[in-house]
């Protein structure tokens, strides 16, 4: 049984649909889905859903990455990257968190680290 995107249609502000092109920068706040053919750099704290019909060459760097269709170049997520089949992904990921279902093809380097929680990161001053 296929795992649904586990966000409803009205939280996504911008879609880009199958067969629609767009070439350039994507800088969003809230959530994204792409099903169509993107290239350029994508910019945003939020999520970035790409569907199964999306074919995208992008820079990304987001909260959170939710891939099912191909992707070439480089991801940085701050919380967490889920591949869903059948996704293709050629390039680097770096995230905390990856997730990837059975039947994705992944040819990345992968970097992965762990965020400090703040009582760990600087010792307290006395």
């Amino acid at each position: 049984m296929r795992k649904e995107t586990p966000l409803e249609k009205s939280e996504i502000k911008a879609f880009l649909g199958p067969g629609s092109q767009f070439e350039g920068k994507l800088i969003f706040d809230e959530i994204v889905r792409i099903d169509g053919n993107f290239r350029g750099e994508v910019t945003s704290r939020d999520t970035l859903i790409v569907g199964q019909t999306a074919d995208v060459q992008a820079e990304v760097n987001v909260g959170t990455l939710i891939l099912s269709g191909r992707f070439k170049g480089n991801v940085k997520a701050t919380a967490k990257v889920e591949l869903r089949s059948p996704a293709q992904v050629d390039g680097s990921i770096d995230t905390p968190v990856l997730v990837v279902e059975e039947g994705v093809i992944l040819n990345s380097n992968l970097t992965m680290k762990k965020e400090k929680a703040p009582e760990e990161k600087a010792p307290a001053k006395k």
